[in-house]
């Protein structure tokens, strides 16, 4: 396992605490606070932790507050409801007392059913496609120093954009992106993990969607954008060291909020998982 992408799984095995309450750290990715996709994927893992022999088929989370990336981050665990198929549990995020995150997550054993799913959409091979390390290394020197660092660094998820946008200079386009995701190494064979995982790579790039049609990226001057809230079905078995396409598009954006949904795809079609988002993205006029 490549030393960035052991990290990320270290970072995701949380300590337990005593009586379902779990520690996890926090990691600076270069954002003004821990990102949101690491609350998820921490509290997920958390959850798990107080499960058996069923998986996680969907979660539902509120970011409350802004995370502080130099503190840890305390998870409790709610058992809501353990049924015959069906397990229910809610989870507190808190820093320094106060609740960060707070979500509910469902699990299930696994049964047969009826089957079916949307088609994949047509995407470029990932293997015809730049990272986004390549893509930041050139455009570096107009980043700022922090940020130049977390662009061209190597990241445990490797992440190929399908026609990217430069973010200093920005077009109106469709609310439509896509990117192939991919860790960074070999993983052990563990379907939480991969779930978490996937939990975890599901906040990037996600927000930006509903900018799209506006022109605006994150870096536009003046906008303030952040999650407010974040779901995932879990619908087929997958592995996050193999190539996800991760399609999403954003019906609808109004009231400082842009709304967003993606699908994660094999490279063979499959699809694997579903995400929803609403984020806001406040324009500061003056």
């Amino acid at each position: 396992m490549l030393e960035v992408t052991r990290k990320l799984v270290e970072l995701l095995d949380l300590s337990p605490i005593g009586d379902d309450h779990f520690q996890g750290e926090s990691e600076d990715l270069g954002f003004p606070h821990v990102f949101g996709g690491q609350v998820l994927g921490q509290a997920l893992m958390a959850a798990s932790r107080t499960v058996e022999d069923r998986l996680c088929h969907s979660l539902h989370a509120y970011f409350l507050r802004p995370g502080n990336h130099s503190m840890p981050i305390d998870y409790e665990v709610q058992r809501v409801r353990d049924g015959g198929t069906f397990s229910v549990r809610r989870v507190i995020a808190r820093q320094d007392g106060k609740e960060i995150l707070t979500g509910s997550m469902s699990f299930q054993v696994a049964e047969p059913g009826l089957d079916h799913q949307l088609e994949m959409p047509e995407a470029p091979e990932p293997d015809s496609l730049r990272s986004e390390q390549d893509w930041g290394k050139m455009i570096a020197e107009k980043l700022p120093e922090k940020l130049r660092d977390v662009m061209t660094k190597d990241r445990p998820i490797e992440i190929r954009p399908v026609n990217p946008m430069n973010p200093f200079k920005p077009e109106k386009r469709p609310p439509h992106r896509q990117n192939w995701f991919r860790a960074a190494g070999p993983l052990p064979d563990d379907p939480v993990l991969h779930r978490c995982l996937l939990t975890y790579a599901s906040d990037f790039t996600f927000l930006g969607t509903s900018l799209n049609p506006h022109g605006r990226t994150f870096m536009s001057k003046g906008m303030q954008v952040a999650s407010l809230d974040h779901a995932i079905w879990f619908h087929r078995d997958f592995r996050m060291d193999d190539w996800l396409l991760y399609d999403k598009d954003s019906p609808s954006a109004s009231g400082a909020r842009g709304f967003n949904r993606g699908n994660f795809f094999t490279r063979d079609g499959v699809l694997v998982a579903s995400t929803t988002q609403e984020a806001l993205i406040r324009e500061r006029l003056g």
